[in-house]
C-alpha cells in the first residue's frame, strides 16, 4: 500500500518524508544534540546561527538547535497521544451510541454536539486554565475537544454496517451483540477513525503549540516548539529564535497532513480508480 501511494502520490512520499525525519529526530534527538536544552550560557545571549551554534541562541544563551531538536519529542508526542486517545474514546462512545440507536443514541450525540458547539481553541484554553498550565492539562484539554469527531464518525459507521447482511447472519446464529460488534462491526467500522486520525495528526501539533504558545502548554523552560515560538516573538530583531522552531511546527504538520490526504484518497474508492 506504502509503495504504491508514493509512487501515485508525490505529495504523500513529500509528507512520509518529513514525518519519518522528525520521528527519527525524536528518537535520536537525546544522544545527539551538542548542547543540554536547558543550559544557560549568559555570555552567548542572542547569538546569531554559526559553526558554533546552528540555529543561534536565546535570551538566555541557550542553544536553539538543541532545543528545536529535545522539542520534537514533546510536540511530535503531544500530537499522537492526543489523537490515539481522542479515538479511542470516540470509538466507545460513539459506538455505543451507534449500536443501541433509539433513545440512548438521542442522549449519547446531544452530549458530544454539547462538546462541539465551543469553538476548539477556546474550549482548550478554557479547560486549561482551569486546570493550570502544564503539559498534562494541555493534553487533558485536546482530548476533551477531539473525541465528539471520532465519536460521530464512527457512529454513522456503525449505524451503516450493523445493517449489512453478515451482520443479521452472525445474529441469527446466536452470537451475543458484544461479539457482534467487536468481531463483525469495529473492524469494518475502523477505516474512517485511520483516515480522520491522520489527517488530524497536524492540527493536533498545531492545536499544541497554540496552547503553549498562549502559556497554556508546557511552562518554561520546556523546550516546546509552540513555547519558543512565543519567547522569540519578543524579540522579532533576532529571527531565529521564532523562525526556526516555527518552521519545525510547519514541516511536522504539513508533513502530516499530506499523509492523512494521500491515505484518505486511497481509500476512497471513487478516487482510487482515478489514481
Amino acid at each position: 500500500m506504502i509503495r504504491r501511494l508514493i509512487k501515485q502520490n508525490r505529495l504523500f512520499a513529500i509528507g512520509l518524508t518529513l514525518c519519518a525525519i522528525w520521528l527519527i529526530i525524536a528518537v535520536i534527538a537525546p544522544y545527539v544534540v551538542p548542547y543540554d536544552p536547558l543550559y544557560q550560557d549568559l555570555t552567548a545571549r542572542f547569538s546569531s546561527p554559526s559553526a558554533e551554534h546552528w540555529f543561534g541562541t536565546d535570551a538566555l544563551g541557550r542553544d536553539i538547535f538543541s532545543r528545536v531538536m529535545t522539542g520534537s519529542r514533546i510536540s511530535i508526542g503531544a500530537g499522537l497521544l492526543t489523537i490515539v486517545f481522542a479515538a479511542a474514546v470516540g470509538v466507545i462512545y460513539g459506538g455505543i451510541s451507534g449500536y443501541a440507536g433509539g433513545l440512548i443514541d438521542e442522549l449519547m450525540m446531544r452530549g458530544s454536539e454539547l462538546v462541539q458547539s465551543f469553538p476548539t481553541i477556546i474550549l482548550a484554553m478554557v479547560i486549561c486554565a482551569a486546570l493550570g498550565p502544564s503539559l498534562y492539562n494541555a493534553l487533558i484539554a485536546m482530548v476533551v475537544v477531539w473525541w465528539p469527531n471520532y465519536a460521530r464518525v464512527m457512529r454513522s459507521m456503525v449505524i451503516q454496517v450493523k445493517s449489512n447482511e453478515y451482520v443479521e447472519a452472525s445474529k441469527s446464529l446466536g452470537a451475543s451483540r458484544f461479539r457482534i460488534f467487536f468481531k463483525e462491526i469495529l473492524p469494518n467500522s475502523i477505516g474512517s477513525i485511520v483516515v480522520l486520525g491522520t489527517v488530524d495528526f497536524g492540527n493536533a501539533i498545531l492545536l499544541f503549540a497554540g496552547l503553549s504558545y498562549l502559556g497554556l502548554g508546557s511552562p518554561p523552560p520546556t523546550p516546546e516548539w509552540g513555547l519558543m515560538v512565543s519567547e522569540g516573538s519578543d524579540y522579532f530583531q533576532h529571527w531565529w529564535m521564532a523562525s526556526f522552531p516555527g518552521l519545525g511546527i510547519l514541516t511536522m504538520s504539513m508533513g502530516a497532513n499530506f499523509i492523512g490526504d494521500g491515505v484518505r484518497d486511497f481509500l476512497d474508492p471513487k478516487l482510487r480508480k482515478e489514481l
